[in-house]
């Protein structure tokens, strides 16, 4: 455990961190699995879906949970599929 001050306080920031950064890369995860089954299953609002993922995978970026290389990697992978998807329907 931390013995100083400084370092305690570290601590105790890291843990905070490490929940809320835990709490929103679940919340992307979960929205972008949901995209994909909508995506499989033809629904009608799957566009509206991949939208709200785009959302929240760029939100998840500019608070630095994901890079931004890697937010614009899902999002161009989402919509590619979304895109594949639809052109076959």
């Amino acid at each position: 455990m931390a013995t100083h001050v400084s370092a305690r306080k570290r601590a105790r920031q890291a843990a905070k961190r490490r929940v809320r950064n835990r709490h929103i890369r679940s919340r992307v995860r979960g929205i972008v699995k949901s995209v994909q089954s909508a995506l499989e299953a033809g629904s009608a609002e799957s566009p509206s879906l991949v939208r709200e993922a785009e959302s929240a995978i760029r939100r998840a970026a500019s608070k630095g949970v994901l890079t931004r290389k890697q937010a614009s990697r899902k999002v161009a992978r989402l919509a590619r599929r979304a895109h594949r998807i639809a052109a076959r329907s």
